[in-house]
C-alpha cells in the first residue's frame, strides 16, 4: 500500500495537474478545518475538494470521443445471387 500510494498520486497529479492541486488545497483546508474545530474552513476545504473532482470529472468527460462505427467499404455484393458472366473464350472460326 505504501509503495502504490505516492506512485498514484504521481501519476494522477501528473495527468492533471490543476485539479490536482486545487484538490490538494481542498484537503490542507478540510484537514486543518477539521482537527483545529473550524468548521467554517472545513466546510470551504470540502467545497473545494468537490470542485476540483467535478472539474476532473468534466475534463475526462470532454477529452472522450464519441465513438463511430466505421462500416467497411464492400466492393463486391454480399452474395452472388445472379447468374454467373459467360466464359471469354477466343474464337478463331470469326475469322
Amino acid at each position: 500500500m505504501n509503495a502504490l500510494f505516492p506512485r498514484f498520486l504521481r501519476t494522477a497529479y501528473r495527468k492533471e495537474p490543476i485539479s490536482s492541486f486545487i484538490l490538494v488545497v481542498g484537503t490542507v483546508d478540510a484537514v486543518i478545518g477539521g482537527v483545529g474545530q473550524q468548521w467554517s474552513l472545513l466546510s470551504l476545504g470540502l467545497l473545494i475538494s468537490l470542485l476540483s473532482v467535478a472539474l476532473r470529472w468534466w475534463q475526462i468527460q470532454k477529452t472522450q470521443p464519441i465513438p463511430t462505427e466505421n462500416t467497411p467499404r464492400r466492393y463486391l455484393p454480399p452474395s452472388s445471387s445472379r447468374t454467373p458472366l459467360p466464359r471469354l473464350t477466343h474464337d478463331h472460326s470469326r475469322r
